[in-house]
């Protein structure tokens, strides 16, 4: 029997990569820190420190950057989710990110099309952390860069191999033999990424911290879903839990799940099986939790005040594509 320890990833222990992925010498991007908590991630870099490597049927990573820093415009071929743990952020989207924005304060979560190229900045005062979960145990096979940012990274030393590695040209690193640099994508092929409008991507892909709330009254707020207020089958499913909606009693899921405090402190206690003994543990905004597939379990406030916790759990199905523009 094992203890549930090692499934439980805390805010002050996470391992960023500073080198994660091309535009980490890129002057306004160079500041990023990348983490990996859950599953493989898409970063490309062999620096990258993953946390939990359990599949899931998605991924949880995290991404945080000082004020004026941002992601580089790219594109998924999955799903990429993402809700603010701390900090004020500017999403922003299209071929040269000029499509549309939307700011997000803590809490606020975007399910972000994909198929599009995307990009985000810290916009607030203070360092920022924003959580991410990415669809499929592969996180879609990486990552495809507007061109511009390719160029960028190759102007400050570092180039992208066709096998999708980073290679840091002022240490001496290059593509091994037979591996030529990533190509751009053509005009034509970029007509095929799409530029939503700000009203399009807001309207039907963002949701308000307090709005979920409001919603989570009596039973947790089906944020992400075929029923869900963002309605959409990313293969994983999203719910916002709070002190009106948390429960008591003990329930288990098929495949593992993940617990992740938005606000406040939550008492997360299990019951014994054959491979865990029963057991409990508080997780605070920032921590994740894995919890193993037919393991009951049960999450409660573990003092007075506000408390919020988002809840992941896979549902199978194909992490395609979410943008469908009609």
């Amino acid at each position: 029997m094992t203890t549930l320890t090692d499934r439980i990833v805390r805010y002050g222990e996470l391992q960023p990569c500073k080198t994660a992925f091309i535009d980490a010498h890129t002057p306004g991007s160079d500041q990023k820190e990348n983490f990996t908590i859950i599953g493989g991630g898409v970063s490309e870099s062999p620096d990258q420190h993953v946390h939990i490597g359990i599949p899931h049927g998605f991924n949880i990573g995290a991404a945080g950057q000082p004020p004026k820093c941002r992601n580089s415009l790219h594109s998924h071929r999955t799903a990429e989710v993402f809700f603010v743990l701390s900090g004020r952020w500017r999403f922003f989207w299209g071929r040269w990110g000029d499509a549309g924005e939307v700011v997000l304060e803590e809490g606020d979560i975007i399910n972000i099309p994909t198929g599009m190229f995307r990009g985000f900045e810290n916009i607030g005062t203070d360092y920022g952390m924003i959580m991410a979960i990415l669809g499929g145990d592969d996180a879609g096979g990486g990552v495809i860069w507007a061109p511009q940012v390719i160029e960028d990274a190759q102007a400050h030393g570092l180039v992208l191999g066709e096998d999708g590695k980073l290679y840091d040209s002022k240490i001496g690193a290059r593509p091994p033999e037979g591996v030529g640099p990533m190509k751009v994508l053509s005009e034509e092929q970029l007509k095929d990424f799409p530029e939503p409008t700000a009203m399009e991507v807001v309207g039907g892909y963002v949701r308000r911290y307090w709005d979920m709330v409001a919603l989570a009254d009596k039973t947790p707020c089906k944020v992400i879903g075929q029923t869900g207020i963002i309605r959409d089958k990313p293969g994983f499913e999203v719910d916002l839990v709070t002190r009106k909606s948390a429960s008591t009693e003990m329930h288990s899921h098929d495949v593992p799940s993940v617990l992740m405090p938005m606000r406040g402190h939550w008492r997360v206690e299990w019951a014994g099986n054959d491979q865990h003994p029963a057991g409990h543990a508080v997780l605070a905004p920032g921590d994740t939790m894995s919890v193993p597939e037919n393991l009951p379990h049960n999450a409660t406030p573990a003092m007075t005040g506000e408390a919020s916790l988002y809840h992941v759990v896979s549902t199978g199905d194909p992490a395609g594509l979410t943008w469908r523009g009609d």
